[in-house]
């Protein structure tokens, strides 16, 4: 048995029916050349998607990680723990979906905001993965979603590069679920349960047992306070009314080229461009909907803990910032410059701060938008903590990367989004693209496919930047 980390249980604490808390994702492959006509699937196309599901399930062993179910038992005085199962049924676990024709992105991606809107089997391993056949165009998909209290966005990304190969002939790889790795040791009981927590998680409550109660209090009064100069000083939006707990995902890539040009205009960071890139999109969706407001929208941004040297594991080691996006200033360049200013003074603060005031800070960005998101009535009607999430999580760097021969196209960021906090944008990096991911409630905030549009016009008005 292993406990629950005190992060990760927030994220089993806070789920609804309207409140989902799972990460996902959605890769795009490009079937192999002569897959129709190949020794190895002679049955064509489609017989190839279905002899991958047939291997996904077929017995095999089951990583660890993956092979566990939440308890919450009166023996553990409450406490939240992790309990292997030994008899996973993948035939659940991985499941087969086929497109109506045309299969456009757009049925793709409608099937998608269904399966990301629907909650994990508590009884179950809290993971699903879902092979897709018939998208246009010699394609199919693969998407997975995973309960964040078991695994963060950086260790994800790790463990699917893990599955990956540079190796177009290569046909004997894993999925994520199937990585070998070293078995855990069983244990029981309270104590050996807590001595079992993550390393990060063992000095964050060795630091912590430290503290006196006002020295406790005193910090977290402080950290709140320097945590950036925007933050709590987000407006109210329609971003931030109540939620349900149907979904839609609309998603696209756009080259790494085209934001470096601005990073070397402007002297910003990549991560800077991006979020420039959703502040003047975010500003032309609300202008069309006649709901900007006259004060700057913010974003909770994470951030990584971890580092390249560390080996990805399950649980979550984040802090967070919050970044002021300027959404009050029509003109591109002086609204970059507002987010640069942001964004540095925020990094500032945090790299001052001990490995406990960043954790406590990401548990804080977390939980800050906790009323909102657990009492009824509340949200819309306080002023939210910050205005909505924007995470940027690194990809593989090798590119281009392929799985049991087909080559990986794409991979989209499917995240979670809180009562009070009805729209997340995620993004990550692969072959030479940045891969945005949009989840949104689906009746709260109308036709988000929109925000695509507005991202290339923002990233046009950056490009313009003389």
């Amino acid at each position: 048995m292993t406990a629950v980390g005190p992060l990760d249980a927030m994220f089993l604490l806070g789920e609804t029916r309207e409140q989902p808390m799972h990460v996902g994702g959605l890769m795009l492959f490009e079937l192999p050349e002569g897959a129709e006509r190949d020794q190895v699937f002679p049955e064509g196309s489609r017989d190839y998607v279905s002899r991958l599901y047939h291997d996904m399930v077929a017995a095999q062993p089951v990583n660890p990680l993956f092979a566990r179910r939440v308890r919450h038992r009166a023996r553990d005085l409450g406490y939240w723990s992790w309990d292997r199962d030994d008899e996973v049924d993948l035939e659940y676990q991985v499941r087969m979906s086929a497109l109506p024709r045309p299969g456009r992105y757009r049925e793709l991606f409608e099937l998608t905001s269904r399966l990301h809107g629907t909650l994990l089997d508590r009884h179950r391993p809290l993971w699903e993965m879902h092979l897709i056949e018939g998208v246009e165009g010699r394609r199919f998909a693969l998407y997975s979603k995973i309960h964040h209290s078991m695994i963060d966005g950086v260790s994800a990304l790790r463990r699917l590069a893990d599955t990956l190969t540079t190796d177009p002939a290569r046909t004997d790889m894993p999925a994520t679920y199937a990585l070998p790795s070293a078995p855990e040791t069983p244990s029981t009981g309270l104590l050996t349960t807590v001595g079992r927590l993550p390393a990060h998680t063992v000095r964050f409550l060795a630091d912590l047992a430290g503290l006196t109660p006002v020295g406790l209090k005193s910090m977290i009064r402080s950290v709140a306070a320097e945590h950036s100069a925007a933050a709590f000083q987000a407006p109210r939006t329609i971003l931030n009314q109540p939620i349900t707990g149907s979904r839609r995902f609309a998603a696209q890539s756009w080259p790494i080229e085209r934001l470096e040009k601005v990073r070397a205009i402007t002297g910003a960071t990549l991560n800077d461009v991006m979020l420039a890139m959703c502040s003047g999109a975010l500003r032309n969706y609300l202008l069309e909907l006649n709901a900007l407001p006259d004060k700057a929208l913010t974003a909770m941004v994470p951030v990584s803990l971890r580092s390249a040297a560390d080996a990805p594991g399950g649980g979550n080691s984040l802090s967070t910032l919050i970044a002021e996006l300027a959404t009050d200033e029509a003109d591109p360049e002086r609204r970059i410059r507002r987010i640069m200013a942001s964004t540095a003074y925020a990094k500032g603060v945090l790299s001052e701060l001990s490995p406990l005031q960043q954790l406590l800070i990401g548990a804080l960005g977390f939980s800050v938008a906790g009323p909102a998101a657990v009492l009824p009535g509340v949200a819309g009607r306080t002023t939210p903590p910050y205005n909505l999430v924007i995470s940027n999580v690194p990809g593989p760097a090798e590119t281009p990367l392929y799985w049991n021969r087909s080559r990986l196209l794409g991979m989209y960021p499917a995240s979670i989004v809180l009562n009070g906090q009805a729209l997340n944008i995620s993004v990550t990096s692969y072959d030479h693209q940045l891969h945005f991911g949009l989840t949104g409630c689906r009746r709260t905030l109308p036709h988000l496919q929109r925000l695509l549009t507005h991202l290339e016009t923002s990233l046009a008005d950056l490009e313009n930047i003389h």
